[in-house]
């Protein structure tokens, strides 16, 4: 039994299997002479919405009507034709990094001659600056019907080297010289005698050329960045070495403060060095799958030598091989050092712990001792008071039995008593007893004084 696939599932395979520029087959056709350009995008989920609403401005300001207008969300095109019956082309396109603008212009005229440098369409002039730093801007003349000698192309073409290659297995030619002219584009000649084959191949045969430069040039375009980088790490690696055979030395007998000292400096290389690995990575991540896209791009050319002319896929393999694989070995070596940077900062951290331990026992031992010496200085306070309530019993049983033996004999002169000697011993024992309890009667009163002292603050509220 067949199942029917959610129409949201249906919009997603036929976006996969649509070709992106179905919609410019009716357009395409050579001789054509063809302006492209490529633009980096800083941080693509912002830049890439503002890119496609920049072309739609750049529309507007072609006067390029609404009805030959295609728009999608990371692809569009445009397209006019002026009174003498000429058509411009004005395609944008959205990718991981960067974004694009090609602006064909295909003379009705088939065998109108066409020219490297400004455009000749009617009337026309890019209305804006694009977006973001210029990544690569090609020039590009396609021509059929045309066989050219070496030296007219390379009258043609600025810089001394002139590439080329014949591709597809086809009779059309690509030639070269990698050199910016005075518009600080790149030119590109692309001839077949045969009209029919270069019709057949245009499409392609530019889309794998912008392909190539522009990959190209994003792999390049983080070089001067990397190249700074590596004296940085550089430098970083050298004074890591040098502090890590200082703290080796003198980590044993290391005082705090040096020890703080070690680890502020160290901490903020590592930070300084964590920053630039981040930095790096985030420039230098894409440059794998970028380099796979190019050999992938240059395999799809299956390039056939022309005479006097060095390949094309030579001059690209001399800019980029090595390139890639330098980066990756750089982010490799920028993380190791960003690992031992924390593996020193944890060493003398685990130093700073031990001291710190060895502190907090000594801390720990000097208590001791003042708890022992406050228990000692304890009990000799309780054998003094015990020594002092003792002594203070006597006396007062001294000074009753004192008095008891005037009160003895005042009442033996009254006659009411006869002997005063043997009342005031028979008092002795109970001024003994009546001093002792007034001692217990002081002694309860102090500490009940001092519990009623300790008790809670009657400010406090209460707990409920």
């Amino acid at each position: 039994m067949s199942q029917k696939l959610p129409v949201s599932n249906q919009r997603f395979l036929r976006h996969l299997h649509e070709p992106s520029k179905k919609y410019l087959e009716e357009w395409f056709d050579v001789p054509a002479h063809i302006h492209h350009v490529a633009h980096h995008m800083a941080n693509p989920p912002v830049d890439r919405p503002q890119s496609r609403q920049e072309f739609q401005h750049l529309l507007q300001g072609m006067d390029i009507p609404e009805e030959h207008t295609v728009i999608h969300e990371k692809f569009g095109h445009g397209a006019k034709i002026a009174p003498n019956g000429d058509r411009l082309l004005v395609t944008w396109e959205a990718h991981t990094e960067y974004y694009s603008y090609q602006v064909w212009h295909i003379p009705d005229d088939k065998w109108k001659p066409l020219e490297f440098g400004p455009l000749k369409f009617p009337d026309y002039a890019m209305p804006l600056s694009p977006l973001g730093i210029q990544v690569n801007a090609l020039d590009i003349l396609v021509l059929p019907h045309t066989t050219l000698g070496i030296e007219e192309v390379k009258n043609m073409m600025p810089g001394p080297q002139l590439y080329g290659s014949r591709i597809f297995g086809e009779d059309i030619s690509v030639m070269t010289t990698f050199t910016p002219d005075e518009y600080k584009r790149e030119r590109y000649l692309i001839l077949s005698p045969s009209f029919d084959v270069l019709l057949t191949h245009v499409a392609r045969t530019i889309d794998t050329l912008v392909a190539i430069e522009n990959y190209t040039h994003l792999i390049l375009f983080p070089f001067h960045s990397f190249t700074q980088s590596v004296d940085e790490v550089h430098q970083y690696e050298r004074r890591h070495l040098s502090q890590r055979g200082v703290i080796t030395e003198e980590i044993e007998t290391a005082i705090p403060q040096k020890l703080q000292h070690w680890l502020t400096v160290m901490t903020q290389d590592f930070m300084n060095v964590s920053r630039m690995a981040e930095s790096m990575r985030y420039k230098l991540s894409a440059s794998v799958p970028y380099e796979r896209i190019i050999r992938a791009n240059l395999a799809l050319l299956h390039e056939q030598a022309l005479a006097d002319c060095r390949r094309i896929s030579e001059y690209v393999d001399g800019k980029t091989i090595g390139v890639t694989d330098g980066y990756q070995q750089f982010i490799r070596r920028i993380n190791a050092l960003v690992n031992d940077f924390q593996g020193s900062i944890a060493v003398i951290r685990t130093k700073v712990e031990l001291q710190l331990q060895d502190q907090n026992l000594a801390l720990e031992n000097q208590n001791l001792k003042l708890l022992r010496n406050m228990d000692k200085t304890t009990r000799r306070q309780a054998i003094l008071q015990h020594t002092v309530e003792g002594l203070s019993v006597i006396v007062i049983s001294y000074y009753l039995s004192g008095l008891g033996s005037y009160v003895f004999k005042a009442l033996e002169t009254l006659g009411w008593i006869e002997n005063h000697d043997l009342f005031s011993g028979l008092f002795v024992p109970i001024s003994l007893g009546i001093a002792f309890g007034l001692i217990l009667l002081g002694r309860k009163l102090i500490y009940k004084r001092r519990f009623d002292d300790s008790g809670p603050d009657p400010s406090d509220p209460p707990n409920h």
